[in-house]
């Protein structure tokens, strides 16, 4: 039954949404039953925190805490509970899991809200390929759960238990978008940008004047990269981003051009984000530096670092952790039209009711 025009809490469409609901709860506990038989620790952490995340175009909440003493000082709704946990493997903790609320401002779709649930965990001492293991494993759990041998999304299909096809960011552009991503005058130096600039019109990509790098690699990746994704009719691992594109991510071991990141597909959905984790203190503070410095040409803010991970990083252990977007999993498993339809309780948006 179709019910959009009716507020979430309306027994009519609560009705409609309540079995995608129930699956929800049902694949959270699956989930949790299978990261603790693998050795993990279920933590929580801190919503507010000093720094939201460094990333360019990430925008956060904020908000203040105000002491008896009456001061007042600058915190924020975490967009990611990534910080605190790796200062929880620099405590010594080695595997660990959380389904966190994380909250990010300026975005709403049938793929995005501005309160979400994202799961995510850590192994220390383990190489980030073994992330993809889990990545398949959670996918078939989530499947299993839903009693379906399909996820689907807008028309496109996948098969949840098929092995994720793995390709790298660099195979990807050369087979849908014929540029050879790695070349030398694509990535070293302030000519790259031009260079880039030039693959974008010749493949009939919209280029701005003040385009950056990044903004014409997202470009190509959405407008030629992802409808190629969304076709494969299996879940796609896309691999080894350029080191720039990963900012906290470590280099690969054969190549320092690329890093250790995955992005995990279904139905040209992303699904998840995986680092192999980068642990030098003073290189990511230089790509914080690097990523503040953009966001406050674009768009006149930025946010602070957090000191204490900074130095947390001088303890932390290699370590390899993934970010999944729990709703967006429970969406394809119960074919759900939205993110917001398996929420038990949509965030309200100002002039409209939550659906």
């Amino acid at each position: 039954m179709a019910t959009p025009n009716l507020p979430f809490w309306h027994p009519v469409r609560h009705a409609d949404r309540r079995p995608a609901l129930v699956a929800r709860g049902r694949i959270k506990a699956a989930l949790r039953r299978w990261f603790e038989g693998e050795g993990f620790i279920e933590v929580e952490t801190s919503c507010l925190q000093v720094s939201p995340g460094n990333e360019t175009h990430l925008h956060a909440f904020a908000t203040e805490e105000r002491t008896e003493a009456g001061v007042r000082a600058p915190l924020y709704l975490h967009t990611s509970p990534e910080f605190a946990m790796k200062k929880l493997l620099a405590a010594g903790e080695t595997r660990i899991f959380t389904f966190a609320s994380v909250f990010r401002n300026g975005e709403r779709s049938a793929l995005h809200s501005p309160e979400f649930t994202m799961l995510e965990w850590y192994r220390a001492g383990e190489d980030y390929t073994v992330l993809m293991r889990d990545c398949a494993e959670i996918l078939r759990i989530a499947a299993d759960v839903a009693g379906t041998n399909r996820f689907a999304w807008r028309g496109a299909t996948a098969d949840p238990v098929a092995e994720p096809e793995r390709l790298s960011v660099d195979d990807l552009f050369r087979r849908h978008a014929g540029i050879a991503l790695l070349d030398a005058t694509l990535v070293d130096g302030a000519a790259s940008q031009t260079a880039m600039a030039r693959e974008a019109r010749r493949i009939g990509v919209r280029v701005a004047d003040d385009d950056t790098w990044s903004d014409l690699f997202s470009r190509i990746l959405v407008e030629r990269i992802e409808p190629a994704i969304l076709a494969s009719g299996k879940p796609v691992i896309v691999d080894r981003y350029p080191i720039h594109e990963a900012a906290l991510a470590r280099p690969t071991d054969d190549d320092p051009r690329v890093a250790e990141r995955f992005e995990l597909y279904a139905c040209g959905v992303e699904l998840a984000n995986a680092f192999g984790e980068l642990t030098d203190a003073a290189e990511q503070r230089r790509r914080f530096e690097l990523e503040m410095a953009e966001k406050a040409r674009i768009y006149a803010e930025c946010y602070p670092i957090d000191e204490d991970f900074i130095a947390a990083l001088g303890l932390m252990p290699p370590a390899s952790g993934a970010a999944l977007g729990f709703d967006r999993l429970v969406m394809l498993a119960t074919g759900a039209p939205s993110v917001e339809h398996v929420m038990w309780t949509p965030v309200a948006e100002t002039g409209r009711r939550a659906t």
